[in-house]
């Protein structure tokens, strides 16, 4: 390598002020004009058997101090998501009848002439001596002290299915935002729909804790998940064009932790409220703290680069990650050369295969795009129904129980990047036998649904038999979003993942309402999500990542030095 094409290649050659000297350099080349006078650019490459690096991955590195904290605050967005997602859980909680909520008979005559149900939703009215109607209650008087959801839209005689329906439109909102961040980022970069979703998200938060008609909540409820899809969908953008290699493979599958990180925080912000708005005051608010963060959170520099025509804010966003990361002497003297170079090749690049084109090819790399449909979108289900259906388990033990699925993700996703690391041969298989074993021990609680047993130790059990399969597929699900280009080739990779989230994201509309199977018992809609783990297992273990072929001139050496 020429020593005149860097600054230098080692830290000893570091200047103390490079800074200064580097924008010079940088100005002279941008304005110098004699063809003699600029350097030829030379781009550094790994090995023989990786493709070439450009001169962006050359100074920024795989991974470094600037990565870790552009990651850090990026992975933020996920906190507010899981809040906003998970919410229905204390903001709609079960209340008791005849013990906080009476039926409020005054509109039907005098009292003696009416006769409630068990349930307070239905009321005999007598007319006369031998005429009756049955009517049903609109109105009721409350004793709890809690103002929730159901309570303010006197909705306590359809609550499991108000709950559904409020989490269905959220549940659209998260595909909506998926499909529209998408075609956004091709006209916008990633940071400005990053910004547009976490500044829209405060908006329709704040606006939903305020609404006072049901299908306004539901409308807002929609908008708050498309923002937050705005941010989950530009973040990764964002940090996987930062970074390289085996960190962003570590990045992808660590992404979930924070979401997992704010379902153990939620009981904690729910505990101080006294009433469904405050809780979604306190969800809103600290979102605040991501709109304090927008100046370090950096845009996608190859983005820029190709959708731009002045590179200056390349350069500047370049020239600061080099800084942080102390790589300014990987900085070369013709460093906007070499990015209008590299400009040309990312215009050059031929456009992402048609979503037809993913489906002709080996029989072999079919199977795989059917099995990763069908996998994502079993543990998509599963991953929001196993939260829901803690419902199920009882209304005083909603905050242990949220913890405890917290934490199961969070052993699932570090479980996942051991596997992914440590046994990335056998990995699919690994992860595949974990759900089915995890369903299979779900499957079980059938046999434990009618022994006398203390409360505690009951719902201690339950939550066993829900953690363990909502770990397997906190496992899989990262996996399988982390490592899902490795089952196509490399100009396939962006419309495969477009169409495996998409698909799976409509199948997930039908989670909330699988968790209605509990009113027929509670078993059955745990039994049925258990099921969906074993499938997406069964799907998982069919997954093998295909090996990479050597280049031809690497496989001669290779023969001729055996």
């Amino acid at each position: 390598m020429s020593e005149q094409s860097y600054i230098s290649d080692t830290p000893k050659g570091r200047r103390l002020s490079p800074i200064p000297d580097i924008m010079a350099q940088i100005s002279h080349i941008s304005t110098n004009t004699d063809p003699e006078g600029s350097e030829s650019p030379v781009i550094s490459r790994r090995d023989n058997t990786q493709p070439e690096e450009d001169i962006i991955a050359h100074i920024l590195g795989d991974f470094g101090v600037w990565q870790l904290r552009s990651i850090l605050i990026i992975f933020l967005c996920k906190i507010p998501a899981a809040w906003f997602m998970a919410l229905i859980i204390f903001t709609a909680p079960e209340i008791y009848p005849g013990e906080e909520f009476n039926c409020d008979t005054n509109s039907y005559g005098a009292a003696d002439n009416c006769t409630v149900s068990v349930d307070q939703c239905y009321v005999v009215v007598a007319y006369g001596n031998s005429s009756y109607a049955m009517r049903q209650c609109q109105k009721f008087h409350y004793a709890q002290k809690f103002r929730s959801l159901i309570m303010e839209f006197d909705l306590v005689c359809l609550c499991d299915i108000f709950v559904a329906w409020s989490q269905y439109w959220h549940l659209f909102g998260m595909f909506i935002g998926g499909v529209v961040a998408t075609r956004l980022l091709r006209v916008l970069s990633p940071r400005r729909v990053y910004a547009t979703g976490i500044w829209a998200l405060l908006g329709c938060g704040l606006i939903t804790g305020l609404v006072n008609d049901f299908s306004l909540h539901c409308a807002f409820r929609c908008l708050s998940a498309v923002s937050c899809s705005f941010m989950i969908t530009a973040g990764q953008a964002i940090f996987t064009d930062i970074t390289a290699g085996k960190h962003r493979q570590g990045a992808l599958l660590m992404y979930d932790t924070f979401w997992a990180l704010a379902l153990i925080f939620l009981p904690g912000i729910a505990s101080f409220a006294h009433s469904w708005r405050h809780i979604y005051l306190g969800i809103t608010l600290p979102s605040i703290a991501i709109v304090v963060l927008l100046p370090w959170t950096p845009d996608s520099p190859r983005w820029l680069l190709k959708h731009t025509k002045n590179s200056r804010d390349t350069v500047d966003l370049i020239l600061q990650a080099a800084r942080i990361n102390d790589r300014l002497f990987k900085v070369p003297k013709d460093l906007p050369l070499q990015l209008e170079l590299l400009r040309e090749k990312l215009l050059d690049q031929p456009p992402p295969a048609r979503w037809l084109e993913l489906w002709r090819g080996k029989k072999r790399v079919k199977l795989y795009m059917i099995v990763t449909h069908m996998a994502l979108a079993t543990f998509l289900i599963s991953h929001m129904g196993l939260l829901l259906n803690i419902r199920s388990f009882g209304r005083d033990y909603l905050a242990p129980n949220t913890m405890g699925i917290g934490f199961a993700e969070l052993l699932g996703c570090f479980l996942a990047l051991h596997l992914t690391f440590h046994h990335n041969t056998r990995k699919w298989q690994w992860a595949g036998g974990f759900c089915i074993l995890g369903g299979l021990v779900g499957c079980l609680c059938w046999f434990f649904s009618d022994v006398e047993m203390p409360e505690v130790y009951e719902i201690i059990l339950w939550m066993f038999f829900a953690a363990l399969p909502k770990a397997a597929v906190s496992c899989a699900q990262s996996m399988i979003l982390a490592c899902m280009g490795e089952l196509v080739p490399p100009e396939q990779n962006a419309p495969f993942a477009f169409s495996v989230v998409t698909w799976a994201r409509v199948w997930l509309l039908s989670a909330s309402f699988l968790t209605m199977l509990k009113q027929l018992h509670i078993a059955l809609s745990l039994t049925a999500f258990c099921v969906l783990v074993i499938l997406g297992g069964l799907c998982t273990c069919c997954l093998v990542t295909p090996k990479k072929e050597e280049p031809k001139i690497v496989r001669q050496t290779s023969q001729l030095l055996r």
